[in-house]
């Protein structure tokens, strides 16, 4: 199982201050929810805790290990990693797609085995899209070339995964679906980290949340003890009802204060 931590932590962006003082620690086992407006530092905090951008201070850890001085390959294997907003330029068949996500277990020249591929169809059909094998990817929807994405970050096979805002383009029963799967795998033991957008399937499904703002850390904690009015009048600056329905959290934004 796979530990991140991050003590201190503070990137620029160039003149911008992205991330300040940010210390967190991420234990497998759970279900892990980023939040925020945007440009609070979100897509940041996760690029940083991959050993992606270097930190200006503090320091990342992967399982006890300095994330910037780690090989690109063992962190690879170790946390499957999910960006926003990905764009496929080569149209490659599905599954040829999804096989991609085997490449960090391959060396130079391999192919892949029988293991590999029982592999690859097992993460499409989690991802609910092995009735799309033998489509062209750049073909499809926005909607199914997200969860083809996602299809990828699983044939990895690593016992911790990153996504970031894997709800986008998707329709709500697959947003479901999505968000079934994600809590699947950290009952399994899995350290899932997601960022999300949609508060109401963070309260749902998330066993704890970040809620950033500026760069800093401003709550971390259960749902409904982080997604509270105050916080989300102070963070977002909505007004939004917070209650639970037949024991689901609801939180549904209003206005603009």
């Amino acid at each position: 199982m796979v530990s991140l931590r991050a003590k201190n932590l503070s990137v620029r962006l160039g003149r911008h201050a992205a991330l300040s003082d940010v210390d967190v620690a991420l234990e497998p086992g759970s279900l892990i929810g980023i939040i925020g407006p945007n440009g609070a530092g979100k897509s940041t905090l996760i690029r940083a805790m991959l050993g992606l951008l270097p930190a200006q201070a503090g320091c990342v850890t992967i399982d006890g290990q300095d994330a910037g001085r780690m090989d690109r390959r063992a962190i690879a294997r170790s946390i499957a990693y999910l960006p926003q907003g990905q764009t496929l330029h080569w149209p490659l068949a599905v599954e040829r797609l999804v096989a991609l996500g085997r490449l960090p277990h391959l060396g130079p020249m391999s192919r892949l085995t029988a293991t590999d591929a029982a592999i690859v169809d097992e993460a499409m059909a989690r991802a609910d899209v092995a009735h799309l094998k033998g489509r062209v990817a750049t073909e499809l929807s926005g909607g199914e070339r997200a969860r083809v994405l996602l299809a990828r970050a699983l044939a990895v096979g690593a016992p911790a995964l990153v996504a970031d805002e894997p709800l986008a383009a998707l329709d709500p029963g697959h947003q479901i679906d999505v968000m079934d799967m994600l809590a699947r795998e950290a009952r399994g033991g899995a350290l899932v980290v997601t960022v999300l957008h949609d508060l109401t399937m963070a309260a749902r499904y998330c066993d704890r949340l970040l809620l950033l703002d500026g760069g800093r850390l401003v709550a971390d904690g259960a749902p409904m003890d982080v997604l509270t009015a105050e916080a989300l009048a102070a963070v977002y600056g909505i007004y939004a009802l917070v209650e639970a329905r037949d024991g689901v959290p609801m939180i549904v934004p209003s206005r603009r204060i």
